[in-house]
């Protein structure tokens, strides 16, 4: 039988940024008709690969070949022409114009004359790029700002798929499905399946286990920059992906509690949002859980004072209160990890120490006016190694670590001086799973230190895992509490849609 060209052949690739090797002779081959998974720790160097293919970085070596021409890209412009389409983790949107118009960046619109923009038949193309992924919910007219951040990633893998000029072979998926529900990912799994049967290759990054095992062909793990190995998706288990991108064992999914929680009630709500009534003890991890859009960010950031509480009431251990401001819940003793970590929980631009310490300030001055650098430095350093950062050190920019690793930061500064309540939104969304353990064990440690937790996730095995009890939102309102021991998923589910 004669052997298949490779769709997209990578050999020899290597990268190194001041000093520090991020890929070191990486190689890959994506085959017609396959979908291969892209596997490795935060900061494995699988980020630096994509760039490279889109032709936003440029290696210091490299060897790519596209149907066995050999190829450089060294432009955005270069990889679409060359039928490579990229979706990555971090949504890049145009928040101010609207979803055709988002569909459509990189493409032409279509004009009356050669002049005028065809709005009519801008939309039509937009409705045509959503209906592929089963979307009939979102008007092509919306501004983007005014959708979910579920509803901005299905937009935005549906102007991967969109019709186009330019025909794509190569479609290049980094945590697609970070952000979306189950049924959302079942409809982009389809899109993948059908172009499968055209002969397009899909590399897919991804952390969840579930969904390589259930869409993958082929995985290649990568670490330090290496490529560890490439197998046939039937000739491994999930131990042993865990094994090859941890280098350790991982024994425990989720980190067991090993002693009952307090019975003090820290906070309670009532009437908030649509009717929401709860009560989270001290020490007790109390699960938020529901469909898209059903009020779980908007409670998490009501009772950290992020949204006006403009009905329901709050009481912090018996104490009437409402956070007029976020500032207030941190004075109070609160701590927030937000769903999206770029835009609302870090300032990319400024450095690991400052990014931990930023809420901090006032304890870390002298007289609450001048900054005492010495403390900031140590209690960073602390931090850090709480949470095993991977950083070169805490002077290095936010912005140059990889996803996981700015989540830490995130949990770094969320940690300091054991809150009295955590709010977690989504903690571990496109953390790869050794970092994933990391965390829960940051999360399950605070527990058993008497924070009283509050989670909200999509991924419904972290919220059984982890979680005492769970608190299932509909439409903004509180359906029911229930135990998790002894709930299975399917359970859960059918509780979300009632």
């Amino acid at each position: 039988m004669p052997t298949l060209t490779p769709l997209l052949s990578i050999q020899h690739t290597s990268k190194t940024y001041d000093g520090t090797p991020a890929l070191v002779d990486a190689a890959l081959d994506l085959m017609p008709g396959e979908v291969h998974a892209l596997m490795g720790e935060n900061g494995a160097g699988k980020s630096t690969l994509i760039k490279i293919l889109a032709g936003v970085v440029r290696p210091d070596r490299a060897e790519i070949r596209i149907d066995g021409q050999p190829v450089s890209i060294h432009s955005p412009k270069e990889a679409y022409d060359r039928g490579l389409r990229f979706i990555h983790q971090e949504l890049q949107i145009v928040p101010q114009v609207s979803v055709a118009e988002n569909l459509a960046l990189s493409q032409p619109y279509p004009r009356w004359l050669g002049v005028l923009v065809d709005w009519r038949k801008l939309h039509q193309q937009a409705n045509r790029a959503l209906e592929r992924l089963g979307i009939s919910h979102i008007d092509p007219r919306q501004s983007m700002a005014r959708l979910s951040v579920g509803d901005r990633m299905l937009v935005k893998i549906a102007s991967a798929f969109a019709n186009s000029t330019q025909a794509a072979s190569i479609y290049v998926l980094d945590e697609p499905t970070a952000a979306l529900n189950a049924a959302e990912s079942q409809r982009l799994f389809a899109v993948i399946r059908e172009l499968k049967t055209q002969g397009c290759g899909i590399l897919y990054v991804s952390h969840r286990m579930d969904e390589v095992f259930e869409i993958c062909n082929t995985v290649t793990v990568m670490r330090d920059g290496r490529v560890i190995s490439t197998q046939a998706i039937q000739q491994t288990s999930r131990g042993g992906l865990i094994r090859l991108m941890t280098g350790r064992e991982v024994s425990h999914a989720y980190p067991p509690r090993t002693q009952p929680h307090g019975q003090q009630v820290v906070l309670e709500g009532h009437g908030l949002l649509n009717g929401v009534d709860f009560q989270v003890r001290a020490g007790e991890i109390l699960g938020i859980a529901g469909l898209a859009g059903a009020g779980q960010s908007e409670l998490l950031k009501a009772i950290m004072g992020a949204l006006p509480a403009t009905v329901g009431t709050l009481s912090l251990e018996g104490q009437p209160m409402t956070p007029a401001h976020p500032a207030d819940g941190w004075e109070k003793g609160f701590a927030f990890v937000p769903q999206e970590r770029r835009e609302q929980g870090l300032v990319l631009s400024r450095s690991v120490r400052e990014n931990i310490s930023l809420p901090h300030l006032r304890r870390l001055s002298t007289s609450g006016v001048l900054l005492d650098v010495g403390r900031e430095t140590r209690l960073a350093d602390d931090l850090s190694k709480q949470v095993r950062l991977k950083a070169t050190s805490n002077r290095q920019l936010t912005r140059q670590l990889s996803g996981g690793n700015q989540q830490k930061v995130v949990f770094a500064r969320a940690m300091a001086g054991q809150p009295r309540l955590l709010l977690l939104d989504e903690p571990t969304r496109g953390v790869d799973v050794g970092a994933r353990f990391d965390l829960y064990t940051l999360i399950r440690q605070a527990s058993i230190d008497g924070t009283a937790i509050l989670l909200a996730s999509s991924d419904l095995g972290e919220l059984l895992g982890l979680c005492d009890r769970i608190l299932v939102l509909r439409r903004g309102r509180g359906a029911t509490v229930v135990k998790a021991a002894g709930l299975t998923q399917h359970d859960l589910l059918a509780l979300c849609y009632g």
